[in-house]
């Protein structure tokens, strides 16, 4: 009786299923492929439209409105998203780590699961409504100022910063709370002491990429800070300002060709700082698997 040849040669259901496998690979190689020429194609776009606009009197100097639209820059705007971003920080940040502890250190699972939601919520919810929320809250009887428009702007942030740091605490060894509680050392001292800065790297990395989803928010400032219209610039957050997104929104739409390049270099500007944030965070976030892998 003869034994059938062995053979090493793929067929039937196997070859078809290294095809589908090389296939699959094509389409998500050509997919990345494609993002990248598109994050490329629009960066190039932006930059080359806003050359002409962009020296250093762009970043050093001010002009909201004048009769030389070629002149002046966008100091105003740079200072006045600056201001928003900052104070805007300043408010969701040790909000979205207290509830970040909160809910992965202290909360039960039924109220941590409530609170979860919660963010996923507020995260989900369009920018514009919380711009007309805080608009009812705050501007109606008061008028707009950039604070306003900060709060706004933390409302934002604060969901992104409290479920990163969230995630980042949950990834902190449980051996360094328990070698912390057998020492003696109470419960508040662990988490400030041992696990937050175990996290750190993971809660800036949250907090970068917040700021730089702020930084790009148009809609709620509209209603919030959108008459600040200055020929220089305010350091005042109780007064409107304008912001880098608001300038290339309206400059976009004027008629001047002027007033649209600035518009693109504005962007372009905008961009950059978008890139140079997610770069920070991404080394933050290598830097910090580094440290928890050692």
């Amino acid at each position: 009786m003869t034994e059938p040849a062995f053979s090493l040669r793929a067929s039937g259901r196997l070859r078809r299923r290294q095809l589908v496998n090389k296939a699959m690979g094509v389409l998500a190689i050509g997919a990345a492929l494609l993002a990248v020429a598109v994050l490329a194609i629009v960066v190039i776009s932006v930059a080359t439209r806003g050359a002409g606009a962009l020296n250093l009197d762009f970043f050093t100097k001010s002009q909201a409105q004048g009769f030389n639209p070629k002149g002046g820059g966008v100091l105003f705007a740079i200072v006045g998203s600056a201001i928003l971003v900052g104070i805007a920080t300043l408010i969701a940040l040790p909000l979205g780590v207290l509830v970040a502890i909160y809910v992965s250190e202290l909360a039960q699972p039924r109220l941590a699961r409530i609170a979860r939601m919660a963010l996923d919520i507020t995260n989900g919810i369009p920018t514009i409504v919380i711009g007309m929320f805080v608009f009812t809250m705050l501007v109606a009887a008061h008028g707009q100022s950039a604070f306003a428009g900060s709060i706004a702007l933390a409302i934002i942030m604060l969901p992104l910063v409290a479920r990163a740091t969230e995630e980042v605490l949950l990834l902190v060894p449980p051996s360094q709370r328990e070698a912390s509680l057998a020492l003696g050392v109470s419960r508040w001292r662990t988490t400030v002491q041992v696990v937050i800065p175990s996290a750190m790297g993971g809660i800036l990395t949250g907090t970068t990429l917040a700021i730089a989803r702020a930084a790009g928010e148009t809609a709620p400032l509209l209603f919030l800070t959108s008459l600040g219209v200055s020929s220089h610039a305010d350091w005042n957050p109780f007064h409107p300002l304008q912001s880098l997104t608001l300038v290339i929104f309206s400059y976009s739409d004027q008629a001047d060709p002027a007033y649209q390049s600035k518009a693109w270099a504005a962007a372009f500007t905008l961009m950059c700082f978008v890139l140079f944030t997610s770069l920070a965070a991404k080394l933050a976030l290598a830097r910090y698997r580094k440290k928890l892998g050692g």
